[in-house]
């Protein structure tokens, strides 16, 4: 009697050792697919395309204000003198430069997930004068009748009213409520992708010029 032909026997080994190689193949394509996805929703990724996506929106107006200035000019000529006041309103609006923002501006501590954003100064843009609420006051009828004085007090009053909304936008409070309205925005538009990845992180936002810590 003939031995069984050595082909047959060997198909099942081959069967075995074609599927191992196949599972291997499926085992490592899942790995390098988990880690694939891993890296996609790494923190510095994460904040990396917040950042972008904060550059694309350009600017940030995160506080409006509105004030009124209240001004008065006076002239004298020929034993004459004529006053005008100018009582004008105007809004100005508190603007971040977020194409500003650099990598460089981006701090990811990784031992206490936390990102410290540098921001650049807040601008003003404005005031925007609300026209239809100017009201005026005027004293020196005669000297203003007779001579050019009208025209120019008006020209002084513009300039000073402007220059006094400028002046109010610019203090204390308004500023602090401004770059804590500035803040908040820009925590918030990168902690709320961080969260959405599933990444417990805080973020600090401040500016150049406040102290860390």
């Amino acid at each position: 009697m003939t031995d069984a032909p050595a082909a047959p026997r060997l198909l099942p080994r081959v069967i075995l050792l074609a599927a191992a190689a196949l599972f291997a193949l499926a085992a490592w394509w899942v790995v390098a697919a988990w880690r694939d996805w891993q890296r996609g929703y790494d923190p510095e990724t994460v904040v990396a395309a917040s950042l972008q996506g904060l550059q694309e929106q350009n600017v940030l107006v995160p506080f409006t204000a509105r004030y009124v200035a209240v001004v008065t000019s006076t002239q004298s000529r020929l034993g004459l003198s004529a006053k005008k006041t100018l009582i004008m309103p105007g809004t100005v609006r508190y603007e971040l430069d977020l194409a500003r923002l650099r990598q460089a501006d981006l701090d990811w501590d990784a031992a206490t997930n936390a990102l410290t954003v540098t921001l650049p100064p807040l601008r003003l843009a404005g005031p925007e004068i609300d026209l239809d609420a100017i009201s005026e006051y005027r004293d020196g009828e005669i000297l203003l009748t007779l001579t050019d004085a009208e025209k120019t007090l008006d020209a002084a009053n513009r300039k000073a009213a402007q220059e006094e909304l400028i002046r109010q936008a610019k203090g204390a409070t308004p500023m602090r409520l401004a770059r804590g309205a500035a803040r908040t925005a820009v925590e918030q538009s990168f902690a709320m992708p961080l969260k959405a990845a599933g990444i417990d992180a805080r973020v600090t936002a401040r500016f150049a010029d406040t102290p860390a810590g």
